[in-house]
Order: structure tokens, then C-alpha cells, then sequence
């Protein structure tokens, strides 16, 4: 048997969607023109597939920023913090992060998904237990494994089942941290926080908190749904990424644990990656300035999220979330949603198919992710596009009805 032989039903799944002209893992863009329109060919795109909330990968000053440092400090820092040293830009974002957050301690990471690959194998070892919303995304799977602890699933959003697994632990020795998100990136739902708090309080269990998708988005000053929920004082760790709303990349810890820095000696995935380049760091400085500085990116958002998610619902997709920048249309089985997606790349708009496994209870999903800097023009004419390829499917009626949130929803829940 060959080394890679073990891969042979994924291989043969890739090559049928290389039959097709369209993988989804081989769109590339002959050029970007801005945050919702690329061209491929000789074609005009409409990109609601990019998670650039709140279109500032090419805002003015946010460029300039970035240019700026490279100029200054180089393109690259070519070692991590710990072997080649922090630049300057590294700690004045940690400190930037923590004030933006109100909490004593920052850290950054060179990635999202290392931020919760870094902090999640840190805080729990081999004696300790994680408890996991089964919907989390791969990035806290994979943290959890890498630190050894004991893992434990409970039923996405549930606050009863986390509540009877914390029980079914009580009297085991080690720490109990539970690991939520704000925003989940397949269906667009958020977590009931509240409950999950109450849960934590009882049993005096540790809560994370990812919000990568909804830093910028939710709360009034955009830190997300621990702040919408009001419960910013009973999180003790929130993780996100640079490369939603900021436009960049990277990831970051936010605390007010005492003795947190010692994380910086005790996580591998930080002390053993490059860090971060200065354009980067200086690029996401400003961004974050300029999510403080302009919530009308935020209210338009959200404005445009509404009207794409009220869209698709009047139109009779069947859609399992509230109206978030995270918009998730069911589809009846995977080469229905592949048939989609293909279609409406072929008639000018790049959106996310989302397959089994990496979707919740196995639903194929057209996913798409609404920026601020979509105009309602725009908007509707992604909704015409779906309306049309709906049709042609037999998916949707001829007639628009609204809908309701259906079983298949509430069990993928």
C-alpha cells in the first residue's frame, strides 16, 4: 500500500469536482478590484464569500499604514518573539487589543486558528478537561488535542447538556474550561451566553469565548457577543482573529487572569512560530482604530445582513439563523449545493459551498458572508441570482413566501 493510498475516496470525490470546470478549491481570481467585486477572466465578480466584514482591506489609511511599516521595518521578522525578539508593533497591539476589550492582558498570534491552537493546549493539560460545543470549529479541536486534556462534547447551544456533562465531572481531578463561539461560522447562530454563564458559575468552570466572527460585528462598540450579552465580567478568555473584520491576519487573547503572560512560555504554537511582519501589525492597528472610530460600518453591516437574510427567507431558502453577516442556505444533499454554487459562480457571484464533514449534522450549505461595503444594489443582486438559480433547480416556488425556521434547523441546532 502506497503512503497515500489511505486518501483514495477523498481523491476520487476531488477529481469529480475537477470534472466539473468548477472546484471550489481551485477559484483564483485574476485580480481583486475591491472588497466585494474580483474578476476571473474576463469576468465581473460579486464576492459574498470573503468574511471581510467590514471591507477594510482596502481602506485608504489602513494601507498606508501598512506600507509605511514595511518601508520602515521590512516585510518580515523571519523568527518568532521569542528566539529574534518582539518589535515594538507586537506590544503596542496587545496593549491596543487589551484597552479595546477592557482587560489587563494581551497576546498575539500569527494566526487565528494558532491563537486558539496556542491558548486552548495551554490552559488545559493532559489532568484537565475541556468542555466543547460540538458545532466548534477545527481550529479548537485541534488546540484540544494538542495539549492533552480530556475532551468532552456537548450538544450545540445547549446549555442543559453542558450542565449535566459539568456534573458528570464534578469530583474529577483538574480545571474544567468550556469553549463557546460568539458568531458560528457554518449557520451564522450565536450562543446563548447567558446560560452558558449561569452553567459556569455553578460547577466554577473557566469559559473561552471565540469571536472571530463577531469582533466588529455584534455590541455596541463591536467587541462581539460577550458584550451584547453583558457578561464581559464572567468570560475569562476571548479569542479572535485579525482576519474578519480587521482585513489582516493573525490572532489574539485577550485576559484578566493574573499571571497570564506565563502563556507565553507555556504555548508552543506561540513561542515556536514567526511572528508577525510589521506591515501586518501596523495594517491592523489602524483597522482597529478604525473599527472604534467609525461604528457606522458596523450599523451598515448589519443593515446589508438583514436585507440578504430577509431576501433568501422571503424568496423560501430555508436558513438556519438569525440575520448575522453569516448567511447559510440548506440545500437537499451535497450535489445539489455543488450544482448551486457552480451556477452562480458561472452567472457572477462567488459565494462558499460548505460540505459534510465540516458542516453540522451533515447539511450541505450555500454559505455566504455580507460586508459593509456591499451596496443594497449589490445585495439584491446576489438575491437575484439565488432567485434565478433557485428556480431553475425547482428549489424555491415561482412565488416569493417567507419562512419560517424549519425541524431540519432546529435538530442541526
Amino acid at each position: 500500500m502506497a503512503l497515500l493510498d489511505k486518501y483514495a475516496p477523498l481523491l476520487v470525490q476531488y477529481e469529480s469536482l475537477e470534472a466539473t470546470g468548477y472546484n471550489p478549491f481551485n477559484v483564483a481570481f485574476d485580480d481583486v478590484v475591491s472588497p466585494t467585486e474580483a474578476v476571473i477572466g474576463d469576468r465581473r465578480i460579486l464576492l459574498l464569500g470573503t468574511n471581510n466584514y467590514l471591507g477594510l482591506t482596502y481602506d485608504p489609511a489602513v494601507i498606508a499604514a501598512s506600507v509605511g511599516a514595511a518601508q520602515e521595518l521590512g516585510v518580515g521578522t523571519t523568527g518568532s518573539r521569542l528566539a529574534n525578539g518582539s518589535y515594538g508593533g507586537h506590544r503596542q497591539l496587545e496593549r491596543a487589543l487589551a484597552d479595546f476589550y477592557g482587560r489587563k492582558h494581551g497576546m498575539v498570534f500569527s494566526t487565528g486558528y494558532q491563537a486558539n491552537l496556542g491558548i486552548l493546549s495551554a490552559l488545559a493539560g493532559k489532568d484537565d478537561h475541556l468542555i466543547l460545543d460540538a458545532d466548534s470549529h477545527a481550529s479548537i479541536y485541534d488546540g484540544s488535542r494538542l495539549g492533552h486534556a480530556q475532551v468532552t462534547r456537548f450538544r450545540h447551544n445547549d446549555p442543559d447538556d453542558l450542565d449535566n456533562r459539568l456534573r458528570r465531572l464534578a469530583g474529577t481531578a483538574g480545571d474544567k474550561v468550556i469553549v463557546v463561539e460568539g458568531i458560528y461560522s457554518m449557520l451564522g447562530d450565536t450562543a446563548p451566553l447567558r446560560e452558558f454563564v449561569e452553567v459556569k458559575r455553578k460547577w466554577g468552570a473557566y469559559l473561552v469565548v471565540d469571536e472571530a466572527h463577531s469582533l466588529g460585528v455584534l455590541g455596541e462598540n463591536g467587541r462581539g457577543l460577550v458584550e451584547t450579552a453583558g457578561v464581559e465580567a464572567d468570560v475569562d478568555f476571548v479569542v479572535g482573529t485579525f482576519s474578519k473584520s480587521l482585513g489582516g491576519v493573525g490572532g489574539f487573547c485577550v485576559s484578566d487572569m493574573d499571571g497570564f503572560d506565563i502563556l507565553r512560555v507555556a504555548s508552543r504554537p506561540y513561542m515556536f512560530t514567526a511572528s508577525l511582519p510589521p506591515s501586518v501589525i501596523a495594517g491592523v492597528m489602524e483597522a482597529l482604530r478604525q473599527l472604534r472610530a467609525r461604528p457606522a460600518l458596523r450599523h451598515q453591516l448589519l443593515d446589508n445582513a438583514r436585507r440578504f437574510h430577509a431576501g433568501l427567507a422571503d424568496l423560501g431558502f430555508t436558513l438556519c439563523s438569525e440575520a448575522n453577516p453569516v448567511v447559510s442556505a440548506v440545500m437537499p444533499d451535497p450535489k445539489t449545493a455543488f450544482t448551486f454554487w457552480s451556477r452562480l459562480l458561472e452567472g457572477g457571484l462567488y459565494t462558499n459551498v460548505s460540505l459534510p464533514p465540516a458542516t453540522p449534522k451533515g447539511l450541505a450549505l450555500l454559505r455566504s458572508s455580507v460586508s459593509a461595503a456591499h451596496t443594497p444594489a449589490q445585495i439584491d443582486q446576489a438575491l437575484s441570482l439565488f432567485a434565478e438559480t433557485g428556480r431553475a433547480l425547482g428549489l424555491i416556488p415561482a412565488a416569493s413566501g417567507s419562512t419560517v425556521v424549519p425541524d431540519l434547523c432546529v435538530a442541526a441546532q
